[in-house]
């Protein structure tokens, strides 16, 4: 019975994730989520706790499905320790990033959203730090060229060139992104 309330509760929470890509924080409410899993009405409601609670296990369940799989790690442990293997890192990124469209979308509300609610905000910026440092530790471990501020300033110029990606996908073409991931690497990444 705990293993099907456990999938139960992920699969309203990608719904959620939906609603929020789709319709944005204000549209999120349980019904929404109830329709969008195609579950009875009623069945979020007795999940979580309160809107607050679906928003911050929302957010959660997005990083879970952004992390990459030990398939995705190894290959990058294995692949060298020089700025070409960092580029092809920061391409692999901003694919799978890019890749969870909906997700992606639904952390930008959640955002937003974190502007109006303490708790939210609370949750997210610890989370956000808590990823940040991770990927600083992890780049710190690898051997890669580059210290933490090219990490940091690798992930603020990413994150920027995703929501483009997303939100506005004709600005920049396919090869333009290409092109700005080699470029921030060599610019940003020392030897």
């Amino acid at each position: 019975m705990a293993r099907r309330n456990d999938e139960r509760r992920a699969a309203l929470v990608d719904a959620a994730i939906e609603v929020l890509a789709r319709e944005g924080a204000r549209g999120l409410t349980f019904r929404a989520v109830d329709t969008e899993a195609a579950v009875p009405t009623g069945t979020a409601s007795n999940y979580f706790a309160n809107r607050d609670d679906l928003l911050t296990q929302a957010g959660a369940r997005v990083y879970e499905r952004l992390q990459p799989d030990e398939a995705t790690i190894e290959r990058q442990r294995a692949s060298g320790q020089d700025r070409a293997a960092y580029a092809a890192l920061m391409h692999e990124l901003v694919d799978r990033v890019s890749g969870f469209r909906t997700g992606y979308l639904a952390l930008l509300e959640l955002r937003l959203e974190a502007t109006r609610r303490p708790g939210l905000r609370a949750v997210l910026t610890e989370r956000i730090r808590m990823d940040v440092e991770a990927n600083v530790a992890y780049h710190e471990g690898s051997g890669l060229p580059g210290d933490a501020t090219a990490v940091r300033l690798l992930y603020l110029a990413f994150n920027w060139l995703i929501v483009e990606q997303l939100t506005l996908p004709g600005v920049f073409s396919e090869a333009e992104r290409a092109e700005l991931v080699e470029a921030a690497v060599e610019r940003i990444v020392r030897p």
